[in-house]
């Protein structure tokens, strides 16, 4: 069997998806990269290490001595960020970073987190709330193409959707369909805030493009409504929660100087999308399908949930 034919074979794992090459070679970082920051949730400090990785090692979480892939078979389910965890040790609030590295073409990579304290949960700094500073790192070091140990080189593979998928919750939708190109569509609706009622923003990601997502998807901030501050904040949720690193909206109008665009809300669905559903990814491949995606009031949790009808698992949500 042909090294090609032995990868193919070793990503059969659902009937939904069909694991096609890409014509491009798995790729790491070319340098390393630290970064420190406020956390959103927690609002302690944290300090990032991404370190370059081999050929089919993917990405994965290394805090405290613990190795965490980036996978959903970790991912657990946490009120407003994407948490994963193994062994008793958690990383939360992964998305935004994951969504950078999916979105710039790093497909492996070694994540130290650094704690300021001896907690065994960990989360990724929040930063403005958007996955820019990520991806201006990334680019500030460079991408390269990853060897394995044996000094090769390994061929990039894309699971492409070969039937259409549908999750919801209430009315929370997510429904993705056969196609030759990745398209997402995403909707939000909060009647109670004018700003945020019903919108939608489409997008259609190249592959000769690659600056697609680092101008239109990367710089959109995270967002949440002034009126529900103190209830999240009593939950001991965003402690590190502000106007430098989150759009907050309320009744009578927008709290922040101005959005970044006038769909900010709706793309910023869509970097949480890509974050989420890059833990599809294994061994170096592309997590994001190859599909239409059409997305409406979703969230990390029906995110998740999308992931594991790709994987093949049973479905709990109708």
């Amino acid at each position: 069997m042909t090294l090609r034919g032995a990868a193919v074979e070793a990503f059969k794992s659902s009937a939904l998806i069909s694991w096609r090459p890409t014509g491009k070679l798995q790729q790491t970082i070319g340098g390393c990269i630290e970064k420190t920051g406020r956390t959103l949730h927690s609002g302690n400090q944290s300090t990032v290490r991404i370190w370059p990785e081999l050929a089919g090692k993917g990405r994965y979480f290394d805090f405290s001595s613990n190795l965490i892939p980036a996978s959903i078979d970790f991912a657990e389910e946490s009120p407003l960020c994407t948490t994963l965890r193994k062994d008793g040790h958690t990383v939360r609030t992964v998305e935004h970073l994951l969504s950078a590295l999916e979105g710039t073409g790093v497909d492996n990579c070694r994540i130290e987190i650094v704690n300021s304290d001896n907690d065994p949960s960990a989360e990724v700094p929040i930063f403005d709330g958007s996955a820019r500073e990520w991806v201006e790192a990334i680019e500030q070091v460079g991408v390269t193409v990853a060897m394995d140990s044996n000094g090769r080189n390994c061929e990039k593979l894309a699971p492409y959707l070969t039937q259409p998928v549908h999750v919801s919750k209430g009315d929370s939708v997510i429904s993705a369909f056969p196609s030759k190109q990745i398209s997402i569509s995403y909707g939000i609706n909060f009647p109670q805030v004018p700003d945020l009622s019903l919108q939608w923003f489409s997008s259609v990601f190249s592959t000769t493009d690659d600056s697609f997502y680092s101008k239109q998807i990367a710089p959109s901030r995270t967002f949440c409504i002034y009126e529900e501050v103190e209830k999240m904040r009593s939950a001991g949720l965003i402690k590190g929660g502000s106007l430098e690193n989150a759009v907050v909206f309320r009744s009578k109008g927008l709290m922040n100087p101005g959005l970044r665009s006038p769909e900010e809300p709706c793309r910023h669905k869509i970097l949480d999308l890509i974050g989420d559903v890059s833990l599809f990814a294994r061994n170096g491949s592309q997590g994001l399908p190859v599909a239409n995606i059409i997305a409406y009031k979703g969230g990390h949790a029906l995110h998740a949930e999308f992931v594991r009808q790709l994987s093949g698992f049973r479905s709990s949500w109708r």
